[in-house]
């Protein structure tokens, strides 16, 4: 393959601006005992099958207090990171151990939707 030509991986086209993302880190970040978590892991693991694409894996770390969700920058939980960086972080928000809610297509709920998820995972791919 020639260089810099677009290499295919499991969420399409990659290279020249795009990575494969694979190679991205996903942490699912929760309290303990979190209403929301297996509806945010459920929907992270069907977001790239939704599209017909390979899955990817994420980790999940659960969140104690409150100087863990400063050092973790949790606004609520289920947070979900995308290499460090929260995809659906709202203007203000202030670190919490709390219960989050997301605004999605059909109402508010305990995690983004699949269609939000895939988005985010395209935009961190895209380097965007």
């Amino acid at each position: 393959m020639k260089c810099g030509a677009a290499q295919v991986g499991p969420f399409g086209p990659h290279g020249a601006g795009a990575r494969d993302p694979g190679d991205m880190e996903i942490e699912v970040l929760v309290v303990p005992n979190c209403p929301h978590r297996q509806l945010a892991e459920e929907r992270l693991g069907q977001a790239p099958d939704a599209a017909g694409l390979s899955a990817t894996g994420f980790t999940t770390r659960v969140i104690s207090d409150q100087a863990e969700a400063e050092r973790s920058s949790v606004t609520g939980s289920p947070t979900i990171l995308i290499d460090g960086r929260d995809p659906f972080a709202e203007p203000g928000a202030v670190p919490s151990p709390a219960c989050r809610m997301y605004g999605t297509h059909s109402g508010p709920a305990g995690a983004p939707d699949i269609g939000q998820l895939r988005q985010a995972l395209d935009e961190a791919g895209d380097g965007t």
